[in-house]
């Protein structure tokens, strides 16, 4: 697996970056109830996280990496948010919903705790191919 994660980071890097950069310019600011739920949970810089509306997560378009987050279950399918350092997708139907937004800051606060998008995947990914998305202590800390 450690092999096969040192192919898949760099690609799983590369999408996360880009995909956050789009967060980042057409996203909207949190809230001021959502900084205060940041703040609590130990983000600290909420200001820079931006929140975008989607009909769906988008998923990776890298054939490799798109394969190996569907035949790894890495994510739960359809999921309602995904967090990507200072950028967040929130699905339409969970726009603004306060546990959501919580877990997903939650992910911010790993993010910047482990140094940035390629130390948080590396950890992630790892977790989610050994122990598996719903074992993972990372989606057990953001619950």
């Amino acid at each position: 697996m450690l092999s096969q994660l040192e192919i898949l980071l760099p690609l799983a890097t590369g999408w996360a970056i880009e995909q956050e950069q789009r967060i980042l310019r057409e996203g909207v600011s949190l809230l001021d109830v959502e900084i205060s739920d940041a703040r609590k949970i130990g983000v600290k810089q909420p200001e820079r996280v931006r929140l975008l509306q989607v009909e769906t997560i988008p998923e990776p378009g890298h054939p490799v990496l798109k394969a190996a987050c569907r035949d790894t279950n890495f994510v739960p399918a359809a999921p309602r948010g995904l967090t990507l350092f200072y950028g967040v997708f929130v699905r339409t139907d969970y726009w603004r919903d306060r546990a959501l937004i919580v877990h997903e800051l939650a992910h911010t606060a790993q993010y910047e705790r482990l140094g940035g998008i390629e130390a948080f995947l590396r950890q992630y990914l790892m977790e989610c191919s050994t122990v598996g998305y719903s074992s993972s202590s990372m989606e057990h800390e953001a619950n």
